[in-house]
C-alpha cells in the first residue's frame, strides 16, 4: 500500500524557515518523480516543487529562490526546505507522485506564516 507521511510544519514568522519531510512506502521511491503540493481551504491544490528520479528540479514561480526540494533514495524520503517564508505560503503541504494521480494523499502538514 502506497503511503505518504508528511511532517515538519508549524507556525513561523514571516522571513523564517521550515523543513518539511515526507516519508514514503509501498513503492520503489527511487524510480519516480516526486513533488510537493500545497492547498489553501477553498482553493485548488497547487504544485510547489518537483524532482525527477534523476534529480532535475522545477519550482512554481512563487517559490523560486526560496524553496529547495531534495530527496534521499536510500531512505525513501522527500524534503522541502522553505526559507524567507511569506504569509501567502500558509497552506497544508502534501507530497505525492505526479505520475500516479490515483494514489491516495497523506494527511499533509500545516504551515502557517504569521507574526
Amino acid at each position: 500500500q502506497v503511503q505518504f507521511v508528511e511532517s515538519g510544519g508549524g507556525l513561523v514568522q514571516p522571513g523564517g524557515s521550515l523543513r518539511l519531510s515526507c516519508a514514503t512506502s509501498g513503492f520503489i521511491f527511487s524510480v519516480y518523480s516526486m513533488a510537493w503540493y500545497r492547498q489553501v481551504p477553498g482553493k485548488q491544490r497547487e504544485l510547489v516543487a518537483s524532482m525527477t528520479s534523476g534529480g532535475k528540479t522545477d519550482y512554481a514561480d512563487s517559490v523560486k529562490g526560496r524553496f529547495t526540494i531534495s530527496r534521499d533514495n536510500a531512505k525513501d524520503t522527500l524534503w522541502l526546505q522553505m526559507n524567507s517564508l511569506k504569509p501567502e505560503d500558509t497552506a497544508v503541504y502534501y507530497c505525492h507522485r505526479p505520475s500516479v494521480p490515483r494514489d491516495s494523499w497523506g494527511q499533509g502538514t500545516q504551515v502557517t506564516v504569521s507574526s
